[in-house]
């Protein structure tokens, strides 16, 4: 099974499903250094992973999914997408995103993540700073570079939406309930295009889904797992 991070993550979102689901399979979290382009972190993905396997993307991760199962669609024996959308970029998500970049180059990485990361949560959650705290030092550790890359990565995505119609393996799609940023209506209108996708909404969750809702994302991940291949 490959996990695929989203913006600013690493291998520390996908801790519970490591912890949950690695006794019954071997599961690799790859990085995406360097990449500015959603098709070079595709690449990257590829480089780490078995001739055939599992693949589950989260946000900006799911998009990432989406362009591996476009260059090698025969060797993706099952998809998961999580907290995601297809749509193109909008000139308003360009200028908000750019505006997140100028606050990072100005006054730090922390500054930056300190305004893009709570709503990014559940709002009971936002104030928690033991939840919240691990969720920041990830995000700022990736630095104010690895931002730039992954927004020029976003800005520059290619449209997926001609694909959905085309994938023949078993695919789950999640979204938390409360997710400001991926609704779980924008999620289920993915599963919808999809021939078969199962849908799964994750309660008292936002966008960060396999942190926030740890067991169900493993439960849902596991039902996924005993589907059938095509």
């Amino acid at each position: 099974m490959l996990l695929l991070p989203g913006l600013l993550c690493d291998e520390s979102i996908w801790a519970p499903q490591l912890a949950a689901l690695s006794d019954h399979h071997p599961i690799a979290v790859p990085g995406y250094p360097g990449a500015r382009s959603l098709r070079a972190m595709a690449e990257q993905g590829l480089e780490r992973a078995p001739p055939v396997f599992s693949l589950v993307g989260h946000s900006m991760g799911a998009r990432v999914a989406l362009e591996i199962f476009a260059i090698a669609p025969e060797r993706v024996e099952r998809l998961a997408l999580l907290d995601t959308g297809i749509h193109p970029p909008t000139p308003a998500e360009a200028e908000k995103r750019g505006a997140l970049i100028e606050i990072a180059r100005r006054a730090g990485i922390d500054a930056m993540v300190d305004r893009w990361l709570p709503p990014m949560v559940h709002p009971d959650r936002r104030a928690d700073d033991a939840f919240m705290g691990p969720l920041r030092a990830m995000a700022a550790e990736g630095g104010v570079e690895r931002y730039e890359d992954q927004v020029a990565a976003l800005l520059g995505r290619p449209d997926p939406r001609p694909l959905l119609s085309k994938i023949d393996c078993p695919v789950l799609v999640g979204a938390g309930r409360d997710d400001e940023w991926s609704p779980p209506e924008q999620n289920r209108a993915i599963a919808s295009a999809i021939p078969g996708a199962d849908f799964v909404i994750f309660d008292q969750c936002g966008h960060m889904a396999p942190v926030e809702a740890p067991d169900q994302v493993s439960a849902a991940l596991r039902r996924w797992m005993e589907r059938p291949p095509r």
